[in-house]
C-alpha cells in the first residue's frame, strides 16, 4: 500500500504534502493574528478587525503572487540573479534616504498600501543569488578559499547597509544562510574560521559601544532586574508562555494579549501561541516547521539528483531560511535569544514577510515541477572521457599541422637484386 501511495505520489505535479503544510501553517497564522490583535487593533483604529482583514488581504496577495511566480522558468532567475541583486541593494539604500522610522529602525519603505521591508526580499535574492554563483563555481569553492571569500564585497556592501538600518537580526539570518549554502556545496569547515569570526566581532564590537544595544542584551540575560523597564517585554512574553500550561487557556483565551505583552501580533505571537495552546501545541507547531523542513530538503535533494543543482541549492537555501528564522523568533519569545524583531515566518503579521515567503514556495514548487517532468540527463563518464581524449589527440594534431612541425624520418632501404650486382663486378 505504502508502495502504491509513493507511485502515485510521484506522477503529482508538485509536492502536495509540502503545499498542505504550508496551507495548514497560513490558516494557524491567519487565526493567531485576529486572536492576538484584537485590543491593539481596537484601542488603535476602533474596531478589533483590522489587523486581520489585512493579513488575510496580505495572504490572498501572496498566494496570487506565488502562483504567478511559479510559472517562471528557473533559468531565468539563474540569468538574472545579479540584477535581483542589484535592485535589493538599491532597495536597501532607498530604505535608509526615504524610509519609514519605526522604533529606532528605518526598515520599511512607504508604499501606500502597505509597508515594504527591502531586507525580507533581500533574503530572497540572497537564496537566489548563491545558488547561481554555487552552481558555477561549485569545484572552485570545494579546493579554493579564492571562490569563498570573492563573495565578500557583494555581501559586505549588503551587511553595511543593513548594520545602517539598523537590522542585525536579519543581518545574522543572511550571513547562516550563506554559510549553510557554502556547507551544502562542499566548502570545508576551515574556510569559516577567516570569514565568520571577523563577522562576530564586528557584532560584539557595535553592542559593546551602544548603549541602547547593551541595555537589551542586559535584559535578555536578566529581564526580572528591571521588569517593569527594559525587560517588560520579555517578562510579560515568559509570563504568556508559562501561563498556557499542558493544553493552554484555548483560542481566545490569551490574557496577555489584551495590551499587557507589546508586539503581541507580531514579533511575539508566539508567547499568545504558547498562552491559548499550552506546551503540546508548541510542540506540534515545532514539528510542522521541522516537517516542512524535511519537505524542503527532499525536493532540494531529488533536484541534484535529476542534475539540477541550481534548483537544489535554492530550495537548500529556503529550508534554512525558514527554519533558523523561526528558531530565532521562537528563542527569543522564550529569552534564549536578544530581541531581534524577526517575524514567524507565515504566522507573525507583516505583509513583507508573508509575500516573500509565498514566492520563496513559488521558487520551491517550480523546482519540484521542473524535476518531476523535465530531469536533465547525466553526462556519461565514458564517453566524456573518450571525447576528451579524442578532442585533444585532434587538436594536437591541428597544433602540428599549423606550426609546420617537421618529423624526422629513415631514409627507405634500398636492396639490390643479385643481377644489378653480377652486371658491377
Amino acid at each position: 500500500m505504502l508502495a502504491s501511495w509513493r507511485e502515485q505520489s510521484r506522477q503529482w505535479p508538485m509536492d502536495y504534502w509540502l503545499l498542505g503544510l504550508m496551507v495548514t501553517l497560513a490558516v494557524m497564522g491567519l487565526m493567531m493574528v485576529a486572536s492576538s490583535s484584537v485590543a491593539i487593533s481596537e484601542q488603535r483604529f476602533g474596531h478589533p478587525d483590522h489587523y486581520i482583514i489585512r493579513q488575510s488581504i496580505s495572504m490572498a496577495l501572496g498566494f496570487f503572487v506565488a502562483y504567478l511566480f511559479f510559472q517562471i522558468p528557473l533559468s531565468m532567475w539563474e540569468n538574472h540573479r545579479g540584477k535581483l541583486f542589484l535592485f535589493a541593494i538599491l532597495l536597501l539604500i532607498a530604505v535608509l534616504i526615504f524610509g519609514r522610522e519605526i522604533n529606532g529602525s528605518k526598515r520599511w519603505l512607504p508604499l501606500g498600501i502597505m509597508n515594504f521591508q527591502p531586507s525580507e526580499f533581500m533574503k530572497l535574492v540572497i537564496v537566489i543569488f548563491m545558488a547561481g554563483y554555487l552552481d558555477r563555481h561549485a569545484s572552485a569553492v570545494k579546493e579554493s578559499f579564492e571562490a569563498v571569500i570573492r563573495l565578500a564585497l557583494p555581501f559586505g556592501l549588503m551587511a553595511i547597509l543593513l548594520l545602517l538600518e539598523p537590522d542585525y537580526g536579519s543581518t545574522f539570518v543572511i550571513a547562516i544562510m550563506i554559510t549553510g549554502m557554502l556547507l551544502i556545496a562542499g566548502a570545508p569547515w576551515r574556510y569559516f574560521v577567516l570569514t565568520v569570526f571577523p563577522m562576530v566581532s564586528i557584532l560584539v564590537a557595535l553592542v559593546m559601544t551602544s548603549e541602547y544595544r547593551m541595555a537589551r542584551v542586559s535584559s535578555f540575560l536578566d529581564p526580572w532586574q528591571d521588569p517593569f523597564g527594559a525587560g517588560y517585554q520579555l517578562t510579560q512574553a515568559l509570563i504568556a508562555s508559562g501561563s498556557g500550561g499542558w493544553l493552554g487557556t484555548g483560542l481566545g483565551g490569551s490574557v496577555q494579549k489584551m495590551l499587557y505583552l507589546p508586539d503581541a501580533h507580531t514579533d511575539f505571537l508566539f508567547s499568545i501561541y504558547g498562552e491559548e495552546f499550552g506546551f503540546v501545541g508548541v510542540v506540534l507547531l515545532v514539528l510542522l516547521y521541522l516537517a516542512i523542513l524535511y519537505r524542503l530538503f527532499r525536493i532540494g535533494r531529488k533536484a541534484l539528483d535529476a542534475n539540477y543543482f541550481f534548483g537544489g541549492m535554492v530550495c537548500f537555501g529556503i529550508g534554512i531560511w525558514i527554519i533558523l528564522q523561526a528558531g530565532i523568533n521562537m528563542g527569543v519569545n522564550l529569552g534564549a535569544f536578544p530581541t531581534k524583531g524577526l517575524t514567524l515566518p507565515f504566522m507573525s503579521y507583516g505583509g513583507s514577510s508573508v509575500l516573500m515567503m509565498s514566492i520563496a514556495f513559488a521558487l520551491v514548487f517550480r523546482v519540484d515541477y521542473e524535476t518531476r517532468f523535465y530531469p536533465k540527463p547525466k553526462p556519461d563518464k565514458k564517453s566524456k572521457k573518450t571525447t576528451s581524449s579524442l578532442s585533444k589527440s585532434s587538436d594536437k594534431e591541428v597544433r602540428d599541422s599549423g606550426t609546420g612541425a617537421k618529423k624526422k624520418t629513415k631514409a627507405p632501404v634500398r636492396i639490390k637484386s643479385p643481377k644489378s650486382k653480377k652486371a658491377v663486378q
